[in-house]
């Protein structure tokens, strides 16, 4: 077995949440800005979740639905992880961007992971607060990785981390097969090799053995 951890926002997904968050708040453009900050190393992941999120302040949880309904799994997504599923992989996403969006991508498309760690958007009166919660704001995704192998009693060699934006270089720098899926230009010396779409994905997880019949 492997544990193959999986960005999620710019890499298992084309989507960004907190962008379709804040188009349902007419604020779209400035967390596009932000979200481009971050990934290409000028600001803090830290810091920019919680601008982004602080624009969301008084968005409805039904907007909000509404924005996280529009989530999608790139194609071809969906069939690799059942793939590394069959195959009797440890999947996980390891994301900055938030549990609710995941699921709905996840279930919509009949596939699952075995882990999810996403962080979340308080609400208070049928409204977000403009905070946000959860594990990956300060804790990074080497931390995640590490917490999951030793849980799962897997050195880090036998790990894979497939992602694209600066908040991924930890965990791309530790993990056994380092995989940038249309990194930015930070993290690609951090890559092993790089793919553009799920399907080279497959291919090199085939041309690895890692979706050999278990």
């Amino acid at each position: 077995m492997r544990l193959v951890a999986f960005d999620f926002d710019g890499t298992l997904s084309d989507s960004e949440m907190t962008v379709l968050l804040g188009g349902q708040r007419g604020v779209a453009d400035r967390m596009a800005s932000i979200t481009e900050r971050a990934m290409n190393d000028e600001l803090s992941y830290a810091e920019s979740l919680r601008e982004r999120a602080a624009l969301l302040e008084g968005l409805s949880l039904d907007d909000a639905d509404d924005a996280f309904d529009r989530v999608r799994l790139r194609e071809g997504a969906a069939d690799l992880i059942a793939r590394l599923n069959d195959a009797g992989h440890h999947t996980a996403v390891l994301t900055g961007g938030f549990e609710r969006g995941v699921e709905r991508a996840l279930d919509r498309e009949g596939v699952a992971v075995d882990t999810v760690v996403a962080n979340r958007l308080p609400a208070s009166d049928g409204h977000l607060t403009g905070a946000v919660e959860g594990p990956l704001i300060e804790g990074t995704k080497d931390e995640a990785l590490e917490s999951l192998t030793a849980e799962h009693d897997l050195p880090l060699s036998r790990t894979v981390a497939v992602g694209d934006g600066a908040n991924d270089l930890p965990m791309l720098e530790v993990a056994g097969l380092a995989v940038g899926f249309l990194p930015k230009p930070a993290v690609r010396p951090a890559c092993d090799t790089v793919v553009a779409s799920m399907d080279r994905l497959g291919r090199v997880f085939e041309e690895r053995g890692l979706l050999d019949a278990r």
